[in-house]
Formats: C-alpha cells, structure tokens, sequence
C-alpha cells in the first residue's frame, strides 16, 4: 500500500515553483480554504491533481504513478464547487485585499487574547 500524503507532494511542489495559494484558487476556480484542505488530504482524486497541475503547468503523473492512465486519458475538468464564479481580475484583487485584512485581524486577535 501507498503511504504518501498527495496534498504534502503537491503542497512542496505548488511552493517550491512559486505559486501562492491565491494564484492556485484562481486558477483552479474554488476558493482559497478548498486549496488548503487539498493539501491536508492524504488522497486526493486524479481529477483534482490533473486540475492542480494543468493550473501550475506541471506533470504529476511521475510522482503518481497509480493515477497516471486517469489523468492522462481525459483532460481535468474544472473543478466543480458551489462558489465558482467567473470573476475579473478587479473582483479578485479586492477579494484577495480583504482576505488579507480578514487574516491580519485574525493575528491581531490570537495576539491581544495572548496578553
């Protein structure tokens, strides 16, 4: 049996050619919890790491083997969450600045109760 955690692989593997997890959300149409939750999954489906790596440009068929005849016979479908919208750019640049004000109020708060 395999024992190696898919969303730890592609995590390093998002990270280490510089994407951000914004950059992953848009480009894969959900939102930014659904990315951290794929990287906290032992298993992920061959859809979803087809769709990762067709947004990232990068061929995980090597690092998974198992799934390499499912990812390679169909072409990742779009992710299907029930958020998805087509957003311009203007709506994600001020969806990513309040994210960022809502994770900064987030510290602020861990770092006053903390006190």
């Amino acid at each position: 049996m395999n024992n190696k955690h898919h969303g730890q692989l592609i995590e390093k593997i998002v990270r280490r050619n510089g994407h951000s997890i914004t950059d992953i959300a848009r480009l894969t149409h959900v939102n930014r919890r659904s990315v951290y939750n794929w990287f906290n999954q032992a298993r992920l489906k061959p859809r979803t790491i087809s769709c990762i790596g067709e947004a990232i440009q990068f061929d995980f068929t090597a690092m998974f083997p198992e799934f390499k005849e499912e990812m390679s016979n169909k072409k990742p479908k779009q992710i299907e969450h029930a958020a998805d919208r087509i957003m311009d750019s203007e709506s994600y640049h001020w969806k990513d600045k309040y994210i960022e004000l809502l994770e900064r109020h987030a510290k602020l708060l861990t770092q006053v109760s903390d006190r």
